[in-house]
């Protein structure tokens, strides 16, 4: 007999997969785009210091990590098909009749790489994000919209960027032999890389005193 998976399970999966996949295609864009990197860095440096950890209460102060982290989900989104919904009623989507009853799935992907709506759709550029309306929910929807949006959003992101936020502040990174990470992608519920990400770190002397080892 099969067990049964509980919603409790449901969420931590769901919640655990799609934060590592993010924090993964995020740091691989960090490595391969180091001037990004330092300015995350001078960032938390500057609001955090080096007398502490970062904690939650730094992340609304950390506007540039928290653009770095909106460029990773657009450009990598961890679920680019949207969970499927279903026409309540007979409409028209994108100029196509769309009977009642009828599943419908967005394309998350598309959108976020959509030349019509972004500049540069395929270049990783934090920078747009600092346009109020350059996150809006009809541009940038990893975590879906409106009433059907995920539950988890705002954890994800503080989940997301407090651990990103303490590698790099912890840490010195760079990529394998000085080689650009592999940015292709693999298949999967979600979209995971097709070569897992490999980097070499190394303790920031400023961060010893906060660690036993």
């Amino acid at each position: 007999m099969g067990s049964k998976v509980t919603d409790r399970q449901v969420l931590l999966i769901a919640g655990t997969e799609t934060s590592s996949t993010t924090m993964e295609w995020t740091m691989s864009l960090l490595l391969n785009h180091p001037d990004a990197m330092t300015k995350v860095k001078t960032e938390i440096d500057a609001h955090v210091g080096q007398d502490r950890l970062i904690d939650e209460q730094d992340l609304p102060k950390l506007n540039y990590l928290s653009n770095v982290i909106n460029e990773a989900l657009r450009l990598y989104s961890p679920v680019p098909l949207l969970l499927p919904h279903e026409a309540s009623e007979d409409c028209t989507v994108g100029g196509y009749d769309v009977p009642r009853g009828t599943m419908l799935m967005v394309n998350a992907l598309a959108i976020h790489r959509d030349p019509k709506i972004w500049e540069n759709p395929t270049k990783f550029m934090p920078e747009r994000f600092e346009s109020e309306s350059a996150g809006d929910g009809c541009r940038l929807i990893p975590f879906g919209s409106g009433r059907r949006g995920c539950p988890g959003t705002n954890l994800a992101k503080r989940i997301v960027g407090l651990a990103l936020g303490a590698l790099i502040q912890s840490f010195e990174w760079k990529t394998i032999n000085e080689e650009e990470v592999y940015m292709a992608e693999s298949s999967g519920l979600t979209m995971p890389k097709l070569k897992p990400l490999e980097a070499i770190c190394k303790r920031r002397p400023s961060m010893s005193r906060h660690y036993l080892i």
